[in-house]
């Protein structure tokens, strides 16, 4: 295991118990009390925990924390969820992405994809997205055409956001638009952490056909920070499991179709 994988597991163990020890963390990893002392120090001076006596808590639930930590969470799922939206994507279409681990899972899928191949000179799927990592990863597939909005980038998710992301796609028509989301419920719709970045969402969603969530089940009946948009803007859940009764019965009241996509089915 390496330093970042075992970094990635301390920050799930805290986000799940929101206080640890360190004995807790030394059995569920396997390490010495030694090395997770050294990973807490080293999360605490990142800001990413704080540290206690003889542990660690959480620093809030409404902390983000940064891309690259969020990578291996839930990855089963996320690709489960991948292979799903890429189903419902035709060759030769235009799909918005935000930012996020599952939306960058969606472009690598698309990325891959032989179903998505040329034809003549025409791509096999355009993607209009305001997230580097995502451009950057796919800008060497021939068969994917990249458009990046502008904007001013932000360091934990690598998504551009501000007045340039709008700007951008005024003049555009997408068939799909597949957002990540930090949370959805009846109530409040898809919710991201950062009102910037749901702007953004709110930009790739309205120019586009249809609009897909690609949310894993821990992001089901929770709630954050800043609202997206409303269930009733929302045509295809994309989730791993089956949606709990309530949201459920919200989902079909706003005529959102779910696709549950179980890891390895």
């Amino acid at each position: 295991m390496t330093q970042q994988q075992r970094l990635n597991l301390v920050l799930e163990l805290v986000s799940e118990r929101r206080n640890v020890s360190i004995i807790e963390v030394a059995e569920a990893l396997g390490v010495s009390t030694a090395t997770v002392r050294r990973d807490l120090t080293t999360l605490a001076d990142q800001r990413l925990i704080t540290r206690t006596h003889g542990g660690a808590s959480a620093l809030g639930s409404g902390y983000e924390l940064p891309l690259q930590y969020k990578i291996v969470r839930q990855a089963e799922a996320k690709g489960a969820i991948a292979r799903a939206v890429a189903d419902l994507v035709a060759p030769g279409d235009s799909v918005g992405l935000n930012g996020g681990t599952t939306t960058s899972e969606v472009g690598r899928v698309l990325g891959w994809s032989e179903r998505l191949g040329m034809s003549g000179d025409t791509p096999g799927v355009t993607i209009v997205t305001n997230a580097l990592n995502i451009a950057y990863e796919l800008s060497i597939r021939e068969h994917v055409k990249i458009v990046v909005t502008g904007g001013v980038p932000r360091r934990q998710s690598y998504e551009l956001v501000g007045p340039l992301v709008g700007n951008s796609l005024q003049d555009f028509s997408l068939d799909l638009a597949v957002l990540g989301v930090d949370g959805i419920t009846g109530k409040f719709g898809a919710t991201t952490v950062h009102e910037g970045e749901a702007e953004a969402s709110r930009q790739l969603a309205a120019v586009a056909r249809r609009v897909v969530i690609a949310a894993d089940a821990t992001k089901l009946g929770r709630t954050t920070f800043a609202r997206i948009c409303p269930l009733d803007h929302i045509d295809v859940l994309v989730t791993d499991a089956p949606v709990p009764p309530e949201l459920a019965g919200e989902l079909g009241a706003a005529g959102v179709e779910v696709i549950v996509a179980a890891p390895g089915a």
